[in-house]
C-alpha cells in the first residue's frame, strides 16, 4: 500500500493530526479482496495479524499520516460552523493502476479533536451496515464510498447498552464535502476557499482547470454529479436519511450510511431515520434537499465568483435556476429506463406518476414490482401481483402505447428492464438479521448477504429468501445513526 498524499499538503486549517486508539483484541471480520485488487494493493506480504493491526490503526504503513478533516454543515437545516471527522481518520491516499486517486480512511478508530465529547468509536452494527449497503450500492452501479475491511476491536463501546466495537476501513474518491467549503466560508478564509476550490477541481474535475469563472463551472459540475446520484437513489427506492451538507460530497459519491434504508412498500413520504421527526429527508424530498444543499455550496462560492457580491450572486443564482430542470430530467430518465423506455420525453412524467401512484395506493413492493411488470411483456400476467384497478388499467394502457410507439421488440425491452431493475437489494430486515446474528456470535448471514448482493440483477435460486419483502413481524420501522 503505497501512499501518495496530497490533502495533507493543504493549509493546516483544513485538518488536524489524529492518532488511532489502542484496542485490546482486534480481529478481521471481512477483507474486500476484489476492491484491494482494483486499487492495485498487494498485501500478500503481511501476516493475518499484521493485516488486522493495519486495519485498526495499530500498525502504520510507510507514508501514512493520520488526520481528521475539518468541515462544517447544515444539520437538519441548522448550521454548525465546526463539525469535522469526529470518528474518522484519513490514513492517506493511493493511486490505482488507472491513475485514479482514492482516500483510505478508518471509521470508528477513536477520538479526534472534532469528536465533541464523543468517544470516536463505532459499534459493530453500524460497521456491518455500512459494509453491506455501500458494497451493495457499488454492485447496483451507484457512485459510492466502499468498504475495504471490517474489523472487530475486542472492546466494548457504550451507547444505550454496551456493544462490541468495530472499525470500517473506507475507500472514497474523496472526502471533501459541501460542508468543507462552508467551514472556510464561515471563517471568512477567502484564500483557503480558493485553495480548496483549486484542489477540488484538480482532483475531481480537471477538465475545467484554468477556465474563466471556474467557481461557477465547479458548481455546475457538482450539481450534475448530484442530480445523477439522487436519481439513482430514487430509482432504487433508497433513502439516505441524513442529507446534511456535511454528508454530501463534491465528487458525487454516496457517503455516510447511517440511518439509511431501502423501501419495501412504495411510499412517497417514507422515512426510516429515528431522528427525522418531520420527514425533512423523506424519499420524495431528496431532490429538493439536494438542490437546497447545492444552494449552500453556492453561498460559500460567492467571494470566488466576483469581487462584487451582487454580481457574484446574480451569476450563481442563474446557475441555480437550472437545477430543477436538471434534477427532474435525471430522475425522469432513470424512471423511464426502469419502465423500458429508450428515451425520456416530457410527457413521460405523467406515465411515471401513474405507475408510482398505483404502487402507493396498493402498497406494493417497489423493487419487485418492476420485475413483475417486465414479465407482463411476454404475457406472464400474475394476477396476484397487480390488482386490476382503474389506476392500473389506466397506467397499463398508456405504458403499452408508449412502448409500441418506440418500436423496440418485447424481448429486448424486457432484458433492458431486468438489467437495471434488481431482484436483490439490502432489505432492512435482512441487514438487521445479519447484525443480530453477529451480536450472537454468528457471522454467516453477514458473509452470505454480501455474496448475494454482488449479483443483484441475476436470479439466485438458492438464495430466493433474500429477494422477498419482509413479513409483517419482520418489518423495520426505524433506523438509527451509528454515532
Amino acid at each position: 500500500m503505497k501512499f501518495d498524499n496530497t490533502f495533507i499538503n493543504l493549509p493546516k486549517e483544513f485538518f488536524a493530526a489524529a492518532a488511532p486508539a489502542k484496542f485490546s483484541a482486534p480481529q478481521l471480520l471481512k477483507f474486500n479482496d476484489q476492491l484491494a485488487a482494483q486499487l492495485g494493493l498487494d498485501l500478500t506480504a503481511f501476516s493475518q495479524s499484521e493485516l488486522v493491526n493495519i486495519f485498526v490503526g495499530q500498525m502504520m504503513l510507510t507514508g501514512s499520516t493520520p488526520i481528521a478533516m475539518a468541515y462544517a454543515g447544515h444539520q437538519f437545516g441548522h448550521f454548525v460552523p465546526q463539525l469535522g471527522d469526529g470518528r474518522a481518520m484519513l490514513l492517506g491516499e493511493v493511486v490505482d493502476p488507472q491513475g485514479r486517486r482514492f482516500d483510505i480512511q478508518l471509521k470508528g478508530a477513536g477520538q479526534t479533536v472534532f469528536s465533541r465529547n464523543g468517544d470516536g468509536r463505532s459499534a459493530l452494527g453500524p460497521v456491518m451496515r455500512e459494509y453491506i449497503i455501500s458494497e451493495a450500492m457499488f454492485h447496483l452501479g451507484v457512485p459510492t464510498t466502499r468498504a475495504l475491511a471490517a474489523t472487530i476491536t475486542g472492546d466494548l463501546v457504550y451507547r444505550e447498552t454496551p456493544l462490541p466495537g468495530a472499525i470500517l476501513t473506507r475507500v472514497a474518491a474523496g472526502h471533501i464535502r459541501i460542508g468543507t467549503f462552508q467551514y472556510l466560508a464561515a471563517k471568512g478564509d477567502i484564500a483557503g476557499l480558493k485553495t480548496l476550490l483549486d484542489y477540488s477541481i484538480k482532483r475531481h474535475y480537471p477538465e475545467i482547470m484554468g477556465q474563466a469563472n471556474s467557481a461557477r463551472l465547479f458548481l455546475k459540475k457538482v450539481a450534475a454529479a448530484q442530480a445523477s446520484l439522487i436519481a439513482q437513489w430514487m430509482g432504487l427506492g433508497f433513502i439516505h436519511g441524513v442529507m446534511n451538507t456535511d454528508n454530501m460530497t463534491i465528487s458525487g459519491e454516496t457517503i455516510d450510511y447511517g440511518p439509511c434504508a431501502f423501501m419495501d412498500n412504495f411510499n412517497f413520504n417514507q422515512v426510516f431515520s429515528f431522528i427525522d421527526r418531520n420527514g425533512r429527508y423523506a424519499y420524495a424530498n431528496q431532490k429538493d434537499i439536494a438542490m437546497w444543499n447545492l444552494s449552500r455550496l453556492a453561498d460559500s462560492l460567492i467571494p470566488l465568483v466576483h469581487a462584487d457580491q451582487n454580481t457574484a450572486m446574480a451569476s450563481l443564482n442563474e446557475e441555480l435556476s437550472t437545477l430543477p430542470e436538471l434534477f427532474n430530467k435525471a430522475w425522469g430518465q432513470q424512471m423511464a429506463a426502469k419502465l423500458g423506455l429508450l428515451t425520456y420525453q416530457k410527457n413521460d412524467e405523467q406515465l411515471i406518476q401513474k405507475w408510482l401512484n398505483y404502487l402507493q395506493s396498493e402498497q406494493l413492493d417497489f423493487t419487485l414490482s418492476f420485475r413483475l411488470l417486465a414479465n407482463r411483456l411476454e404475457g406472464h400476467e400474475d394476477i396476484a401481483s397487480f390488482k386490476a384497478t382503474e389506476k392500473f388499467d389506466d397506467f397499463l394502457t398508456l405504458w403499452k402505447l408508449r412502448l409500441k410507439i418506440q418500436g423496440k421488440d418485447i424481448s429486448s425491452t424486457k432484458n433492458q428492464m431486468n438489467s437495471i431493475n434488481p431482484i436483490y437489494i439490502p432489505r432492512n430486515h435482512q441487514v438487521e438479521r445479519a447484525i443480530q446474528s453477529a451480536l450472537d456470535g454468528d457471522y454467516s448471514i453477514f458473509h452470505e448477504l454480501i455474496q448475494v448482493l454482488k449479483q443483484p440483477f441475476q436470479r439466485q435460486r438458492e438464495f430466493a429468501n433474500y429477494q422477498s419483502p419482509p413479513l409483517p413481524e419482520e418489518r423495520v420501522a426505524e433506523t438509527f445513526c451509528g454515532t
